[in-house]
């Protein structure tokens, strides 16, 4: 017989899993989220931490209504977590600057100027070759121009991790460290998650581990589709002033954080599981930022990592029900937006679990739309 017991069973100790945590404890509802290292040991630790509409797997698309709603939450995020004094999760809001070196180029940043000020009222500008230079004049004067979007975040998203994982502590959640073997049920509902080392009696999962959910499709017999999509970020030392803003190039990235470094990346590997560094990637990378802003030639690489983001096929998110399986839902998908996207994530699948109407739609999101 199972030793432990709880309301909900949340597998994934990352931003998705602790999001979902959170506002489940609000509600009341006890919560356990295994983990099996530790908490944001993979993507939630390692990852960039813009948060805003931008980006390839951004808005507009499927994802716009969570995107949108976590937009919201993450603002009203940072108060609850402004009480953790130590733990400052450098919140910080900077504009991002788009550069254009083709005319090609132009065209594709200039694409959504106008849904960026209706749609999701950020203020957003095409800025020509002087303009750009004299934000930030160490940018390539080979660019030809750049939108300038204000009203964009960026955070540290291990501390964000960690800081919500504290919280939610407070708020009667239990952390429990353990490798997940699988989910039990009788007649279709679920009635314990099965680890190595015991059981945990529970009517209601949330899958929320990430890249590693593709891998339970074997215990629900129902195909996941989700896989890793590798990314490496450098973290650079490089003389002169922070950057005053996030600078952008097509997927490539470069911004200052508070920590003195210039944090830029990123690749999109197709490696299975491999969570290495790779010379390959810090060439690539260096190429990028190189070319971002040439100054950068002589910077001296502090740290490399790389971090396992979940992808779908369409690079939407995937959350909802598990077809066949009363009370385990999915709670994944975020791939390169996944700090962004993750409490959308966790009110969407608090509202589905306790059984309130979603706060964002998720037509086109839940794994029906793959069969």
């Amino acid at each position: 017989m199972p030793s432990e017991r709880s309301d909900v069973v949340i597998v994934g100790g990352g931003i998705a899993g602790f999001v979902t945590a959170y506002y489940l404890t609000r509600e009341g509802v006890s919560c356990v989220v295994v983990e099996r290292d530790h908490v944001a040991s993979h993507a939630s630790g390692f990852a960039y931490g813009g948060i805003g509409h931008l980006g390839s797997s951004g808005s507009p698309g499927p994802n716009h209504s969570v995107a949108a709603l976590s937009a919201a939450l993450h603002a009203e995020l940072k108060e609850v977590l402004a009480d953790e004094n130590d733990i400052d999760i450098e919140y910080r809001t900077k504009p991002v600057i788009s550069l254009a070196f083709t005319d090609e180029e132009a065209q594709a940043v200039k694409a959504n100027l106008a849904w960026q000020e209706l749609e999701i009222g950020t203020p957003a500008r095409w800025a020509d070759l002087q303009d750009v230079l004299e934000i930030e004049p160490r940018i390539n004067p080979a660019v030809i121009g750049a939108i300038i979007t204000e009203g964009n975040t960026n955070l540290h998203p291990q501390r964000l991790t960690l800081a919500l994982a504290r919280v939610t502590e407070r708020q009667g959640m239990t952390i429990r460290t353990g490798t997940v073997t699988g989910i039990r049920r009788e007649h279709n509902r679920v009635t314990a998650v099965t680890l190595a080392d015991g059981e945990i009696a529970t009517g209601r999962v949330v899958l929320a581990a990430g890249p590693w959910i593709g891998q339970m499709s074997e215990w629900l017999g129902v195909n996941i589709p989700v896989q890793p999509l590798k990314g490496q970020i450098l973290r650079l030392w490089a003389s002169g002033p922070p950057v005053p803003g996030s600078i952008s190039w097509s997927s490539q990235y470069a911004t200052s954080k508070p920590d003195g470094l210039l944090w830029t990346g990123t690749t999109e590997e197709e490696e299975g599981f491999d969570e290495t560094t790779t010379e390959e990637a810090r060439s690539e990378i260096m190429a990028s930022v190189t070319h971002m802003l040439p100054y950068t030639a002589d910077a001296r690489v502090v740290m490399q990592t790389a971090c396992l983001r979940p992808v779908t096929p369409d690079k939407a998110l995937l959350l909802g029900p598990v077809p066949g399986w009363e009370g385990v839902y999915l709670a994944t998908g975020g791939g390169r937006q996944g700090i962004f996207l993750g409490p959308g994530i966790g009110r969407v699948t608090t509202d589905l679990v306790v059984g309130n109407p979603p706060s964002a739609p998720i037509d086109g999101l839940t794994l029906d739309r793959f069969a």
